[in-house]
């Protein structure tokens, strides 16, 4: 019976999509439309799938003929945890998924693909630092304490660079925004936004640190790509500092995203 269905899916239009509560930020879409173009994949689709509460993903995947594969955003790469079949290894010790698989025989498997997007990201621009003898190892703060976070510091655990997460809720985190003064943001030159803060359409908003502590030794990186550079970016700009959008991860983890799905 297996058999069939690895059949019957090898013959239909295969889906794929995003799912998250508010979606008219996301590049996604666009980004597997013309992938899926470039490379002839007539059968192949991708959509995105707003969801009023993540309980909803059963319905869906039932719903929804052909679907193979589902990447997760805002506010659910917690959350869908619960709901899976199971987890792959990384998505396991992140404690979040990004990416689903949907197997033939109906199983689910989590994986999170923002620890390779973040990874790719971080590397070059530790690289390109170290040619500055500009040392950003030792300290590291990551704002936002949701699932992008969880994935920023499974690979800033494996780099080997000490961090603090910040958020609203100390319990939810080491330090609260309140607690970033000049002192603690000048002693940490890595500042990772793992925040939606400053995400289109409220471009105005930024993270709230006292940029003024921040120099041309600080790299900042915002997980946000739309837009390409964010209020957060430029004000750390302005200060001198290296300055990263977070395109390079989407990029990266759509493609490992991708070749998850391939496999199946």
């Amino acid at each position: 019976m297996a058999i069939d269905r690895r059949l019957e899916r090898s013959e239909a239009v295969a889906r794929y999509g995003l799912i998250g509560r508010s979606l008219g930020h996301s590049f996604s879409q666009r980004y597997f439309t013309e992938k899926f173009a470039r490379e002839g994949r007539t059968a192949a689709r991708y959509d995105l799938f707003e969801l009023a509460e993540v309980s909803e993903l059963p319905d869906l995947i039932r719903n929804t003929p052909g679907l193979r594969g589902l990447n997760v955003t805002i506010p659910y790469k917690q959350t869908v945890v619960p709901l899976l079949s199971e987890l792959d290894p990384v998505a396991a010790a992140v404690g979040a998924v990004n990416t689903i698989a949907i197997h033939a025989d109906g199983r689910t498997t989590g994986h999170n693909t923002d620890v390779e997007g973040f990874r790719v990201t971080l590397q070059p621009l530790l690289e390109r630092l170290a040619k500055r003898d500009t040392d950003i190892r030792p300290r590291a703060l990551v704002l936002g304490n949701g699932g992008a976070s969880r994935a920023v510091a499974y690979v800033l655990r494996e780099a080997g660079i000490r961090f603090r997460i910040v958020s609203r809720d100390r319990t939810m985190g080491d330090l609260t925004w309140e607690q970033l003064d000049r002192t603690v943001v000048g002693v940490c030159p890595l500042i990772i936004n793992a925040t939606p803060l400053g995400t289109f359409p409220d471009v105005d908003d930024a993270p709230p640190l006292p940029y003024n502590a921040i120099g041309p030794d600080h790299l900042l990186i915002d997980l946000v790509y739309n837009p390409e550079e964010t209020l957060f970016l430029k004000r750390g700009k302005v200060q001198g500092a290296t300055t990263a959008n977070g395109l390079t991860m989407l990029h990266a983890q759509a493609e490992a995203a991708w070749r998850i799905w391939e496999a199946e």
